[in-house]
């Protein structure tokens, strides 16, 4: 007979929200099969919703290292933006944070402590909570800065910035917040994928060559609008968000503060 062990217990307690003696007594049933165990509650009638609702809400965090070299952001997902705001899941994202902080290659889905702190709050709630994504970003000529905007009582975009020469906290609340509101997909040109370019020019001649346009004119058209995509989606294309505290693009803006931005990580909940 297979051991059934603590750890094959919590897995079946975090995928059904069953107490410990059901999933014990279900798993000496099944051989210890986790799975078998799931089919054996379903046959017998059993409700083991948690698993199967979708974690479509939750919230996020950011921590930075005390000498600003090292950032990282954690994303919990859960059901309900009750769940989402409540003590207990901000517990389990500033500790998840911590652990990754400590150790940038952390497995946080398959840290103990956390996992029995997961199915925890999955027991209180009737809730799928689960360690969502997760980023680490770091810099040994800059600095690293961190923002969150938060809505409702929980964060919903963490934003990590590794800026370098003139990186002061104006600066990088400013630089954090715009990359929050905008939405970049790059940070430069060079950076947005070629397949993405390539289609995005093919449509906008294929649009021109619709209007009667010749190949040649088709394509500086594309050109134009690939411009106008660039000015969209890339950071540093992009027209800076607060034109109360600067006009003009990212790149522009940074240039007047003497800083130069490395690399940057945004996280936001259900995207």
């Amino acid at each position: 007979m297979a051991e059934i062990t603590a750890k094959l217990v919590n897995e079946l307690r975090g995928k059904t929200g069953l107490g410990m003696m059901e999933c014990k007594r279900a798993l000496a049933e099944t051989g210890g099969d986790v799975e078998k165990a799931i089919e054996s509650f379903r046959k017998k009638g059993v409700k083991t919703s948690i698993i199967g609702r979708a974690a479509t809400e939750g919230r996020v965090t950011a921590a930075v290292s005390g000498d600003g070299k090292r950032g990282v952001i954690v994303e919990i997902n859960c059901n309900t933006d009750f769940t989402a705001k409540s003590e207990p899941v901000g517990r389990i994202a500033e500790a998840a944070a911590q652990k990754l902080l400590e150790n940038p290659d952390a497995k946080l889905a398959e840290d103990g402590a956390l996992k029995a702190e997961l199915v925890s709050v999955a027991q209180q709630t009737g809730e799928n909570i689960q360690i969502g994504r997760s980023a680490t970003l770091a810099s040994h000529s800059g600095v690293i800065g961190k923002y969150i905007y938060s809505a409702g009582g929980k964060g919903k975009i963490a934003v990590l910035v590794a800026v370098a020469g003139n990186a002061d906290q104006e600066v990088v609340r400013n630089l954090s917040m715009h990359i929050a509101a905008a939405r970049p997909i790059a940070l430069a040109r060079r950076d947005v994928p070629a397949e993405l370019v390539a289609k995005e020019k093919e449509i906008a001649v294929e649009q021109a060559k619709l209007t009667g346009k010749p190949q040649a004119i088709a394509e500086k058209i594309a050109e134009g609008k690939l411009n106008s995509f660039y000015a969209e989606k890339v950071l540093l294309d992009q027209e800076f968000i607060n034109a109360e505290v600067f006009k003009g693009s990212v790149a522009n803006f940074l240039k007047s503060k003497g800083a130069d931005l490395e690399k940057y990580v945004r996280i936001e909940v259900g995207q």
